[in-house]
């Protein structure tokens, strides 16, 4: 029987005061508009071992986010499980955007054999993310598309889209209803229907106290995994593994250092079935390393990073918001040292 996953402890806890000598604040410029947001902030650690990310998005509080400083100490003080593979398939990432922007989107990422494309964006229609994947399908024929509604519809809107969307073939659907519940009668009506659209669980798995309460309920076919809202390599190891489900690797707008983290995962999985969403540093308009992470003939090559010190002024957050992000920083890891033998 399945049972919660608790959150790994690592050997040791740096000390708060060595996180924020080392930390680095920093407002990366977006090139499309992306889960709503033009700029994205995150704050950097570098590490004995190497350099971490920590991004939570604000509107997570400091419980959640205690997950990904869990994340981040581990890529920067622990390292990485040994890895399986070095080469990482992956897919571009197509936003919100109209459909005749869907080319110029596309052609940031170069070749690639999966495309994922987001759907259900408050304020747009079916109308629009039909138009928005038929453009995809007109440019790729022969690649696999993914939708991503981040559970934006209910169930009978989510049966009624994802009935239309099929019709240009559909890899999976990821989270396109917000409850677990939702996700397993999407599933059953789909399934019932003959209608060809597996079902993936992303903010389900992430944002679950219980991340395996998904795969109980059988309200998914395969799992999307991120580090660092998993707290780390090793425990979202541990959840696939438990799971006994399909996983692919996905980012959570990270730049190349956060990339890396995905990469490690990714590969030390014991199968890698689809092309994973680690190829989203190419909807920044710069990275914070002058050799980014960016996908070559539709993969990523497992190696390290490290950041430049002259991107890493140049892209610096406001003295308001570097103190915003380190006020976080202390509140969060008070959070995590409860947790933390």
């Amino acid at each position: 029987m399945l049972s919660p996953v608790p959150l790994p402890v690592p050997p040791a806890l740096p000390q708060l005061d060595e996180l924020l000598a080392c930390a680095h604040v920093v407002s990366l410029p977006m090139r499309v508009k992306f889960r709503g947001i033009l700029e994205r902030e995150t704050l950097l650690l570098r590490g004995p071992v190497g350099w971490a990310e920590f991004c939570p998005f604000p509107e997570y509080d400091d419980a959640e986010a205690g997950r990904w400083l869990a994340a981040a100490i581990e890529a920067g003080w622990h390292g990485f499980p040994a890895p399986l593979r070095s080469l990482i398939p992956v897919n571009a990432t197509v936003p919100a955007v109209s459909a005749d922007r869907v080319p110029e989107v596309l052609a940031r990422f170069g070749r690639v054999d999966a495309v994922k494309v987001k759907v259900a964006e408050r304020g747009q229609t079916l109308d629009d993310d039909a138009a928005r994947v038929a453009a995809v399908r007109a440019a790729l024929p022969g690649a696999a598309i993914r939708v991503d509604a981040n559970g934006g519809w209910d169930v009978p809107a989510a049966v009624a889209a994802l009935t239309r969307l099929a019709a240009v073939g559909l890899e999976y659907a990821e989270q396109p209803v917000p409850t677990i519940e939702g996700l397993a009668e999407v599933r059953r009506q789909l399934r019932d229907a003959g209608t060809p659209v597996l079902i993936a669980a992303d903010e389900s798995v992430r944002k679950e106290s219980d991340p395996l309460r998904v795969a109980r309920a059988g309200a998914a076919d395969l799992l999307v995994v991120k580090v660092a809202p998993l707290g780390g390599v090793r425990r979202a190891l541990d959840i696939v593994a438990q799971a006994g489900l399909p996983a692919v690797v996905s980012s959570a707008l990270d730049t190349s250092v956060g990339i890396r983290a995905g990469l490690a995962l990714a590969a030390c999985l014991p199968e890698l079935p689809y092309a994973c969403g680690l190829a989203t540093v190419s909807l920044f308009t710069s990275d914070i390393t002058l050799d980014p992470l960016v996908a070559d003939d539709g993969a990523i090559r497992l190696r390290d990073v490290s950041a430049d010190a002259g991107l890493l002024s140049h892209f610096a957050a406001s003295a308001d918001r570097r103190d915003w992000w380190l006020d976080r920083l202390r509140r969060v890891y008070g959070q995590l040292l409860l947790t933390w033998d």
